[in-house]
């Protein structure tokens, strides 16, 4: 079994029957296809709820170049940075289809966390999850060469299927300019790595999609040294 592979993949996220909390303790709102949700530098002012939809995390850097950080999906929070007083955002988010939110102030979510201990923990596990996630793509970034940044991003997300993001049986949606935006690489660069992949039998490639048809190549190839 790949090593990547060892741990059974869990998508944490915030169940069903628990989202009545956020619904009194907050408002829905809608938001179409790349309609910016917030800025970064902005004032973290509420946290999110995903009922519907995929939205994108990412950074804008100071000369434009944006850097994916995550894609979440139904049942996900973001905007932690509203836990901490006088915060601003980290980052910028985007709807990447049509997506419903429920947005909630803190303290307004308050009473509810001390009256569901299963609402506390699953939005520290989800916290911990993103602290750990961030973690590993600096790891990417500090320890892998352009190759394994690409080898190691496919590998993740098809660890398991994951219906919220389309991702089934290895298919991931994903245009080549995202996977360049999701590993800090240049478009030109990732399209060629990825014509190598495909050239040696790891991916198949159509418009906007890529099929991981040998995980345990890809990993052998360019991985199982890590």
């Amino acid at each position: 079994m790949l090593q990547f592979m060892k741990k059974e993949v869990i998508f944490l996220k915030i169940k069903q029957e628990l989202f009545h909390y956020f619904e009194k303790a907050g408002m829905k709102r809608k938001y179409q296809a790349q309609d910016i949700i917030y800025m970064q530098e902005e004032d973290a002012k509420y946290l999110y709820l995903i009922i519907k939809g995929r939205v994108r995390v990412y950074d804008i850097s100071t000369s434009g170049q944006e850097m994916t950080y995550d894609i979440l999906d139904k049942g996900r929070i973001f905007g932690e940075s509203s836990f901490f007083q006088n915060a601003y955002r980290p980052t910028t988010v985007c709807a990447i289809n049509d997506v419903e939110l429920i947005l909630c102030k803190l303290e307004d979510l308050y009473p509810y966390l001390h009256e569901s201990s299963e609402l506390t923990i699953s939005l520290l596990q989800m916290m911990n999850e993103t602290n750990n996630h961030v973690t590993k793509l600096l790891r990417w970034a500090q320890t892998y060469n352009r190759y394994e940044k690409v080898a190691a991003f496919l590998l993740d997300l098809t660890k398991q299927d994951n219906i919220y993001k389309d991702i089934i049986d290895g298919v991931i949606p994903y245009t080549h300019q995202e996977i360049a935006s999701s590993t800090g690489l240049a478009r030109v660069t990732v399209t060629k790595i990825l014509n190598q992949f495909s050239n040696e039998g790891y991916i198949k490639m159509k418009y906007g999609k890529i099929k991981v048809i040998d995980k345990e190549g890809l990993f052998q190839q360019y991985l199982s040294h890590k």
